[in-house]
């Protein structure tokens, strides 16, 4: 069984998600998704309009996904993959080159980003139409 591993937020899921995780699971068998957690965002200097419970609630619908595991920090990627025998840790292209180092521990993919959409692009959008 070839493992996948990938993280995000996954806040106001959109069709690039989709086709990200749709991606993903193509290239092995089991897909699991590091969500970050609240407390994470926060480190980031990110805020989710949907809080962990309900982004993980989300995400174990989508038929691509096989397990949410939480992610709570940036240093933990190589013990996840070890602990969950991952294979292939796949990121959208816009981090080329940041996870090389996990080459070490299982194949680095990066996937193209789907053209024309992002949740920064919806929150613009939204903020445009609300301030016209």
């Amino acid at each position: 069984m070839k493992k996948v591993i990938t993280y995000g937020t996954y806040d106001l899921l959109h069709w690039g998600h989709i086709n990200l995780l749709r991606r993903a699971k193509e290239l092995g068998d089991y897909l699991i998704v590091g969500l970050s957690t609240d407390e994470f965002n926060a480190q980031k200097h990110k805020e989710a309009y949907h809080s962990y419970e309900h982004r993980k609630l989300i995400l174990e619908a989508i038929r691509y996904v096989d397990l949410v595991i939480p992610e709570k920090s940036w240093d933990q990627k190589i013990e996840d993959i070890k602990k969950y025998d991952v294979d292939i840790f796949v990121m959208g292209d816009d981090w080329k080159g940041r996870f090389d180092f996990l080459n070490d521990y299982c194949e680095v993919i990066y996937l193209p980003r789907t053209v024309g959409i992002s949740t920064t692009k919806i929150k613009n959008d939204l903020f445009q139409a609300k301030n016209g």
